[in-house]
């Protein structure tokens, strides 16, 4: 708080002199709340958030420094993390950024545990410390370099699971979802390669080592130049949802404007490629808590 033990016990028996009541119980080792104190409580928190939301809206953010540590997916990180890092930048020149990517499942224990101040992830997570924004989808598709030599035709699970399918670590919803899939799909054990990394996952399709059900999204670029294709499925895959998760804090609204940032730099991508690679909520549809998605 930058200032010395007296001059907050000053702070302190000049609120309760004004207030009329004993805010605290000061014992030998330590201090608590009275009941008047914890009747108090709520009102300094909306007054400390109001101040932070007053400067986070009025003030200047190129004067905001400080560190902010932010987790995303690999599926964020080959798409539109990039996009968000530069908007940071601009916004926020002075802040300096400590970024982790891993799994959702990996992200949410950090910043659950209070190592992350906002996460971008496959799923929302329930705690009354964090919130949470629906950003939208990744459309996920089938895809196969050319090389392989497989048919345009809509191809059935059994025919999927005659190739090397290339997967999403253990445990993750892309993973999930194939071991489903192929769960009575051939007689023969079907083989499902799970890798951390997308760029992996990427570089043995595009090798022809195996196919892939992926983001369409974090091989934009080898679909449109034609290094592979996208293949005809009789099943519909799940796109892969994405979510900012961000730590709540009175004092700090920072977490906050970094999670509604990223949700304007995920809307500028899915209108910039269009629903074949992003999508996004429907205007007010898709919102976690108190925390709707609009255009605004």
């Amino acid at each position: 708080m930058h200032a010395t033990q007296a001059a907050i016990s000053s702070r302190i028996s000049a609120l309760e002199l004004e207030l009329g009541v004993k805010l605290f119980d000061r014992g030998p080792r330590d201090i608590t709340l009275t009941q008047e104190g914890s009747k108090a409580l709520p009102f300094a928190e909306q007054i400390v958030k109001i101040t932070r939301e007053m400067a986070d809206s009025v003030g200047d953010r190129k004067k905001i420094g400080g560190m902010l540590r932010l987790g995303a997916i690999e599926s964020v990180v080959h798409t539109w993390l990039p996009d968000l890092l530069k908007r940071i930048r601009e916004e926020y020149p002075k802040l300096t950024l400590e970024l982790t990517s891993d799994t959702s499942a990996s992200l949410s224990a950090l910043i659950g545990n209070g190592h992350l101040d906002a996460a971008l992830l496959s799923t929302s997570i329930n705690s009354a410390d964090l919130g949470n924004i629906m950003l939208g989808s990744l459309p996920m598709c089938w895809v196969a370099s050319p090389r392989l030599g497989i048919s345009a035709e809509t191809l059935s699970e059994a025919e999927l699971a005659t190739f090397q399918i290339v997967s999403f670590p253990r445990h993750s919803q892309p993973h999930a979802y194939l071991v489903e899939l192929f769960s009575s799909a051939s007689e023969n054990e079907v083989q499902i390669n799970c890798l951390s990394s997308a760029a992996a996952i990427s570089r043995l399709v595009l090798d022809g080592f195996g196919i892939g059900a992926v983001p369409a999204a974090f091989v934009l670029s080898e679909i449109e130049g034609g290094q592979l294709s996208v293949l005809q499925v009789a099943h519909r895959v799940p796109d892969l949802p994405l979510f900012v998760s961000y730590r709540r804090s009175p004092d700090s609204l920072l977490p906050e404007s970094i999670a509604r940032l990223a949700r304007s730099v995920m809307l500028d991508y899915a209108l910039l490629h269009g629903p074949r690679y992003a999508s996004i909520p429907a205007i007010d549809n898709g919102a976690i808590g108190d925390e709707p998605f609009t255009r605004a």
